[in-house]
């Protein structure tokens, strides 16, 4: 379970590898200058929000990330190990959209890798470590990392989220029912989509 707070969240800027469809999962691939400019257009709007504490993926994509939306802003980042993207060992550095992404999601192994619901859980743990943390929090993290948010707090929706769409989180009135998500801000490109499908690097 997902802790029922409000909460923001932000994909990490653009890397090469984004840009080539290759699956980065835990390879540490730099922010590319469309990433750098993504978090800097990014943080135009961070400046305006009420965000307390900053926690993110401490992978560099992540971690650059949030250092850049954040400047200026006397903010400790928390860097969570269980916010990593998932371990995709032999795939990663590999085209993204192959087949094997349909049958590891039915559970199935990886060598070298995390099995899906391995990483589901180790990236809710990650969420919920940030979250105890004085809010609100804006999480820096993965595409990945959303696949949680996407069974513990929308239903299983299918999501895709473009880099360093930010957006925030608030839990439902009623019990069961989806947390509502609202768009802040998006730097260009592909906005956050509920209901069209996945993407994750």
């Amino acid at each position: 379970m997902l802790f029922p707070v409000p909460f923001y969240f932000l994909r990490h800027g653009e890397t090469d590898w984004n840009a080539d469809g290759i699956m980065q999962g835990q390879t540490d691939v730099p922010l590319n200058e469309t990433g750098v400019q993504q978090a800097g257009t990014v943080a135009r709007t961070i400046f305006t929000l009420p965000i307390v504490t900053v926690c993110c993926s401490s992978l560099q994509r992540a971690r650059h990330t949030a250092e850049i939306v954040t400047a200026g802003l006397n903010l400790t980042i928390v860097a969570i190990d269980d916010l990593r993207e998932c371990r995709f060992g032999i795939y990663e550095g590999r085209p993204s959209d192959s087949a094997w992404r349909d049958e590891w999601a039915q559970s199935g192994l990886l060598r070298g890798g995390e099995t899906h619901d391995a990483y589901l859980n180790r990236a809710l743990k990650g969420l919920n470590t940030a979250l105890a943390h004085p809010g609100p929090v804006l999480v820096v993290a993965h595409g990945g990392t959303f696949w949680a948010i996407q069974r513990f707090a929308l239903n299983g929706q299918p999501v895709r989220i473009a880099n360093c769409v930010l957006f925030r989180l608030d839990p439902p009135h009623e019990k069961k029912a989806p947390w509502r998500t609202t768009e802040v801000a998006v730097p260009g490109g592909l906005p956050l989509a509920i209901g069209e499908g996945t993407a994750a690097h």
